[in-house]
């Protein structure tokens, strides 16, 4: 065991291969319903999936980028760009036994992690199917269910909110959360509460308020939350320190931590007393492990935000979300909270509040490659 009884993180000691060939393709999907945040809303998703093989094994990743700009500077084209003209022809040839190796090459990449997130985590997956382990277990995590929760967008009216938290408490998530901005913030949240006494309810303002805003995000403190996430700019670490001073409702932050030294900066300001750690927006599970151990040694909670992924990106979500570290329910959900019909089978499933990876190797869910050669609308090959 680790120091204070942490169970270690093993190496991934997949037998040595070259990576021969990386394939990245554009998946159209549309959400069941529309999602509306602080910033906007959408329903259509381009799902950017990367493949890589090497060993006579597939490995499967997906990139979190969405289509515009607005919750990070990468988008689904940028991604593309930088993952064809620099990352995969650095990854393509490269010889090793795990991730850290095969990645080295890309290592130069300035920035654009959910790019290098994509073809990082689909180099885990194959370096565990070439193990024959979960992906769970060559993360360090293990073989236990992972409590969920689940995130509602903005609403056409506070009635219709309370209709659909009622109907996802009924499904049985762990933890609601709902998303805000100004003017519908304070009120709505009362409102809900008042519906809903003891539901662990948390709120998500995806960087709709400022400083002067301080003294209105303080009227929360009364509602009992869990946390408020990412209140204030993504850039605003010190700011976000000035409003956790301020408040006694936490503060966790989500856009703002992109690496471990944003972690360790925001854990030293006292920017925030919770992390969401998405793999995919921190570049991949070598950094998203680095700042779960660093939160771990803090006493910090964290848990797995969600990026509205298809099961291939949901997959690499749970098998993060088993590290110990990962105490509060995660945006992770089911197939079908998103998806009238998953690119993944089986698709996931809520029991009891929970998620778990079925027991195969990998990812531990098959890719459907029928459906996803079917829904493929561009394609671009690496290597041989």
């Amino acid at each position: 065991m680790g120091a204070g009884g942490r169970r270690p993180h093993p190496a991934v000691t997949s037998p040595t291969v070259t990576i021969d060939r990386i394939e990245l393709r554009l998946v159209p999907l549309r959400l069941r319903r529309p999602f509306e945040i602080s910033s906007g809303s959408r329903q259509d998703r381009q799902i950017l999936l990367v493949t890589v093989e090497g060993g006579g094994e597939r490995g499967w990743g997906e990139c979190v980028a969405t289509e515009d700009p607005g919750y990070s500077y990468e988008t689904t084209e940028t991604a593309w760009h930088v993952l064809r003209d620099f990352i995969a022809p650095a990854v393509v040839g490269a010889r090793g036994a795990e991730p850290g190796e095969w990645m080295s090459g890309a290592s130069w990449v300035r920035g654009h992690r959910m790019a290098f997130a994509a073809v990082e985590m689909a180099l885990w997956d194959l370096a565990a199917r070439l193990r024959g382990v979960s992906l769970a277990d060559a993360v360090g995590g293990g073989r236990r269910p992972v409590d969920v929760g689940v995130s509602v967008g903005l609403q056409p009216s506070d009635a219709q909110l309370v209709e659909r938290i009622e109907e996802y408490a009924g499904e049985g998530y762990r933890r609601i959360k709902i998303k805000i901005k100004p003017g519908r913030d304070v009120e709505m949240l009362a409102a809900v509460r008042t519906r809903f006494p003891d539901l662990p309810l948390m709120a998500d303002a995806n960087s709709a308020y400022t400083l002067a805003d301080a003294d209105r995000l303080a009227e929360l403190d009364a509602l009992d939350l869990m946390m408020i996430e990412q209140p204030l700019g993504h850039a605003d670490l010190r700011d976000h320190a000035r409003l956790q001073e301020h408040l006694r409702t936490p503060i966790c932050l989500d856009e703002s931590i992109c690496s471990l030294h944003d972690a360790s900066l925001a854990l030293e300001l006292g920017s925030c007393r919770v992390l969401n750690i998405k793999p995919g927006r921190v570049g991949g599970f070598g950094s998203a492990r680095a700042i779960h151990d660093l939160c771990v040694a803090h006493g910090v909670p964290v848990w797995c935000g969600g990026m509205l992924e298809s099961g291939v990106g949901r997959a690499h979500n749970v098998a993060l979300a088993t590290l110990e570290g990962f105490t509060l329910p995660g945006d992770i959900s089911a197939s079908a909270r998103y998806w009238d019909d998953d690119l993944v089978s089986p698709e996931f499933m809520l029991r009891d509040g929970t998620l778990e990876l079925p027991d195969a190797p990998g990812i531990g869910v098959r890719p459907r490659i029928d459906r996803i050669e079917r829904l493929t609308i561009r394609r671009e090959v690496i290597g041989s």
